[in-house]
């Protein structure tokens, strides 16, 4: 790098504001999906006169991007009214790919906007034999004890780089009616657990179950998926 380069990122700084104000007694995430949308509509303030309008790029922080419905429905669509050039969200959780058996009561995978997003990849680039074969592993093992069991759903996401998905989940979510340009960035595995090296629970992210029920739930949870069962996994 020249002189010249480490000057100007040295000297670069980012403006940090209270774009969106969140009311803190109105709880979203526990509210049903029929009303939780509407709900979020009117649970923000937004600062206007900020925001340079086509020229400022705006970086919002997530904690995590499970479904993604209220970034689409509600929030990229509010930020998008300050007239960014662009909008980058950051989650602080890599891709939720995985569905939990240990008492959130996350179980099913069609609810996830990073296995949806992986299920569009492989069908527009050709490869839904992919999908079809981990349907038929999933299903040769249905009756096996979970003891031997193998997490083969792990085979859809191998095709593809996070990357690859991130920009896909981006296109997804972006609404139609948004001018900005919209960019999707997910925490690494590697450095959640450099960040978090005492806590290794990560299998919403890997598919390394602690228990081998873990295994049957995420195997059950494709096959439910696959026959259109609208069925939790366990």
């Amino acid at each position: 790098m020249t002189e010249e380069d480490i000057k100007r990122i040295i000297s670069f700084e980012p403006r940090v504001e209270k774009i969106a104000i969140k009311d803190v007694k109105l709880r979203t995430f526990i509210a049903d999906d029929a009303s939780r949308d509407d709900l979020v509509a009117h649970v923000y303030d937004v600062t206007y006169g900020i925001i340079k309008n086509d020229v400022d790029t705006l970086v919002i922080i997530d904690d995590s991007i499970v479904r993604g419905t209220t970034l689409k429905n509600s929030i990229l669509r509010i930020l998008d009214r300050l007239h960014p050039k662009k909008i980058i969200v950051v989650s602080s959780a890599p891709q939720i790919r995985y569905p939990d058996c240990y008492g959130i009561g996350r179980a099913r995978l069609d609810k996830f906007i990073a296995f949806n997003a992986t299920i569009e990849l492989l069908k527009e680039t050709g490869q839904k034999a992919v999908i079809d074969k981990v349907y038929e592993k999933c299903k040769q093992q249905e009756n096996l004890p979970k003891e031997e069991m193998v997490n083969y759903v792990r085979e859809i996401y191998r095709t593809f780089t996070p990357e690859q998905i991130s920009a896909k989940i981006a296109d997804m979510l972006k609404p139609e009616d948004c001018k900005a340009e919209v960019e999707i960035v997910y925490q690494t595995i590697e450095n959640l657990h450099k960040a978090c090296p005492n806590d290794l629970g990560d299998w919403y992210f890997t598919g390394n179950y602690p228990t081998p029920g873990g295994n049957r739930v995420v195997n059950r949870s494709f096959i439910n998926f696959i026959e259109g069962k609208d069925i939790r996994a366990y």
